[in-house]
């Protein structure tokens, strides 16, 4: 990870534009990575998160925006891809300051990219960046935004695993089903939540210890163990927290026939362990199809649209998950495969009509 080439990684990913960002007084360290805008200006959260380099940061913000790429994409919104991500501890280092200085260089990009909520980040904090540029969604309901986008991405998810039911198992009943989130942030709560009303047995694990205390306590589950989390006999892995969890030395021992979560770029190698999953008999539900109730919430309040507009939207997910895992049987390849070239078609699509005028 750290010979990262920059402009290798951008050229094989097809990226358009990425952003250093640095504010000393601050300590703001930002990276702003645009993949493809064919469909739109590029939408996509600002995550916050402690990394261990600034390597592994730009391959991050690199990932994630290529998969909002194919989220937006897929979702049918008028939107590229784009992602960012800031350097530091949310639980420490965050600021005003620091967030106004971000505000700043969004404002700069004249609205190729527009910004939303992710890990490590809040309504709130979308204030904040708002007080310095108007291309930021996700704001409070106080503010005339459509608020926490979260509920809508653990809804789209939750539609997920009903339809990775349905295909592994014959029925969507979730009802007695062992299913294992990993990460008790906002969205995973959200999922804890509506798993908790179909009757399953939960586990959970998070980052932070003082989380899985809170839903434990909340919700009557079970908390485990960072590592313990991919040893448990379970029916569902639910990935709600960073990426790369599904890599070969987890693949090597859970114990699942789903693997159906909302966390963004799950499979270390899309290739490599989709199809890894796939030949182990486990049903992967792709990441950026199943999670993307959060951006098309995002998306009603740029086009100034309502939350049933949302809802609304949101109910495709079901379908097209359960079309994805029928071509992923008919053509061999793995689901994650069949999503993005789904995703590609309509991105192709677009960019021959633009070439004509």
């Amino acid at each position: 990870m750290e010979d990262i080439s920059v402009f290798e990684e951008v050229s094989s990913m097809g990226h358009e534009q990425v952003v250093y960002c640095h504010e000393k007084s601050t300590g703001l360290k930002a990276i702003i990575a645009i993949h493809n805008t064919v469909l739109g200006p590029a939408l996509g959260g600002t995550r916050m998160w402690m990394y261990e380099n600034e390597a592994q940061a730009t391959y991050d913000a690199l990932r994630l925006s290529r998969g909002m790429t194919f989220k937006n994409s897929i979702a049918g919104l008028n939107l590229g891809g784009g992602k960012a991500v800031i350097i530091g501890d949310a639980r420490k280092h965050k600021s005003e300051g620091m967030l106004r200085a971000y505000g700043r260089f969004l404002k700069n990009l004249n609205g190729k990219y527009i910004t939303a909520e992710d890990v490590g980040m809040n309504a709130s904090d979308m204030e904040h960046i708002a007080a310095e540029t108007s291309h930021v969604s996700g704001m409070p309901e106080t503010r005339g935004g459509l608020g926490d986008p979260s509920p809508f991405t653990a809804y789209t998810t939750y539609m997920g695993m009903k339809a990775a039911a349905k295909k592994q198992f014959g029925s969507d009943s979730l009802e007695g089903k062992k299913v294992s989130i990993q990460g008790a942030g906002h969205v995973g709560e959200y999922i804890i939540q509506h798993l908790k009303k179909e009757g399953c047995e939960i586990y959970v694990s998070d980052y932070y210890e003082d989380r899985v205390k809170d839903v434990v306590n909340k919700y009557g589950i079970k908390g485990v163990g960072l590592d313990e989390i991919y040893d448990l006999d379970v029916d569902i892995y639910s990935p709600c927290a960073l990426g790369a969890t599904v890599n070969d030395e987890t693949l090597s021992k859970l114990k699942c026939s789903i693997i159906a979560g909302c966390a963004n770029n799950q499979l270390a190698d899309e290739k490599v362990h989709g199809d890894l999953a796939k030949s182990k008999g486990i049903l992967y539900a792709p990441d950026f199809l199943i999670n993307s109730g959060g951006v098309i919430n995002v998306y009603a309040e740029v086009i100034k649209t309502t939350k049933d507009w949302s809802w609304n939207k949101c109910e495709f997910v079901y379908d097209q998950t359960l079309k994805v895992f029928d071509q992923s049987q008919a053509t061999g390849k793995n689901a994650q495969e069949v999503a993005i070239d789904i995703a590609q078609q309509r991105i192709n699509e677009v960019a021959a009509i633009k070439s004509t005028y």
